[in-house]
């Protein structure tokens, strides 16, 4: 196992600066996902670390060697993409024997290295057959394969579901936990997924027009995003969030959301740094809203709402509700059973003990 740092890294295309004073650092066995919509530069990290890009400035180290200027090939890395990459002409044996064949290992240990590999993988039965021959499903595994029969240090996936249907996304996210489980190699993921994200890596690095927004474990990232930005991408549905100012409750701290629509309690004790009458904005999750009759006693910071229900969007295990507050639209997450009908006005509690607040001028969390 082998861990991998990166310090002040910097990607620029001439004037262009794609990558900004990036710095993470994965240790033995961690699985990290990079994570952010088309464009923000996870893909060109991906690229540096495994020497396909320049570094314009900063240090990329694996096992604390720095490998800035060393060839992709001496970086002893595996890279699975999102194309496959597999070779046509050749059978899945062959292809997963190709690289090992390049750097002259002997044929026996070849042999070997594919039998344990594809027993791994469970693709034994498909070793003399060709890519043209495989599914999607099929294909991803026997490039991981080519991957594992090197055993390397690290290992690159650069969003390898991305070409597959949704059923066969979420069976083969399944199978690349496991396996990650099972090889406990340290693993750099790409992928704009965020729900892969979260399933699959031990920390997410979150990334935004080539800037390092937040680096942390999946659920810190979750109940506690650093700034807007975060909190709009991670999670499905999204964050809510309301323009609020800072007021008092009973003589606690609260918000006071839409122009007076509400005052919502904040827990006692919560450090405001903002004066009262301060604009705020007030995060809230979607299964942050609460039907009356649903809360728990634990639940001792709840806040109270009136709204008109918009859309409802039944999707089996659960139902998300768009509710309309004032000028605003909010999602919440219904038990089925509970769901209210399109047109009504009902009552809904908020969870403020989880709510968060940002700073509208920085945008980052307060």
């Amino acid at each position: 196992m082998s861990t991998l740092s990166i310090h002040d890294l910097r990607k620029s295309y001439g004037a262009l600066e794609v990558l900004r004073d990036i710095n993470l650092e994965a240790r033995q066995g961690e699985f990290i996902a990079l994570v952010g919509p088309s464009g923000c530069g996870k893909s060109t990290l991906l690229g540096m670390i495994a020497g396909l890009e320049t570094v314009s400035s900063g240090q990329i180290r694996i096992d604390g060697r720095l490998v800035n200027d060393v060839a992709p090939r001496d970086r002893d890395i595996a890279m699975v993409f999102q194309s496959y990459a597999l070779y046509p002409t050749m059978t899945v044996r062959e292809n997963m024997a190709f690289g090992m064949e390049s750097r002259g290992v002997p044929r026996a240990e070849q042999e070997s290295a594919i039998r344990r590999v594809a027993a791994l993988l469970q693709i034994e039965p498909l070793l003399n057959r060709k890519p043209s021959q495989l599914s999607g499903g099929q294909r991803q595994r026997v490039a991981m394969g080519r991957a594992l029969v090197r055993d390397p240090k690290l290992f690159l996936f650069d969003e390898p579901l991305s070409n597959l249907d949704a059923k066969l996304r979420v069976e083969m996210r399944t199978e690349i936990k496991k396996l990650h489980h099972r090889v406990a190699k340290t693993t750099i993921y790409v992928t704009h997924d965020q729900v892969e994200a979260m399933t699959l890596a031990s920390r997410i690095a979150v990334m935004h027009r080539g800037v390092l927004q937040q680096f942390d474990e999946p659920q810190a990232i979750y109940e506690r995003p650093a700034n807007l930005f975060v909190a709009g991408f991670m999670g499905s549905p999204s964050m809510n969030v309301l323009p609020a100012v800072v007021a008092s409750l009973d003589g606690g701290p609260a918000v006071e959301v839409l122009d007076g629509l509400a005052v919502l309690p904040l827990p006692p004790g919560t450090p405001l740094p903002k004066a009262p009458g301060q604009p705020v904005i007030l995060g809230l999750r979607p299964e942050h809203f609460v039907v009356p009759h649903r809360a728990q006693p634990e639940q001792t910071v709840l806040g109270r709402l009136r709204a008109d229900v918009e859309v409802v969007e039944p999707t089996g295990s659960e139902t998300m509700v768009v509710l309309r507050l004032g000028s605003k639209e909010i999602t919440a997450r219904y038990e089925p059973v509970d769901a209210p009908r399109v047109g009504e006005t009902v009552e809904i509690l908020v969870d403020m003990a989880k709510a968060c607040l940002f700073d509208p001028a920085t945008e980052r969390l307060l």
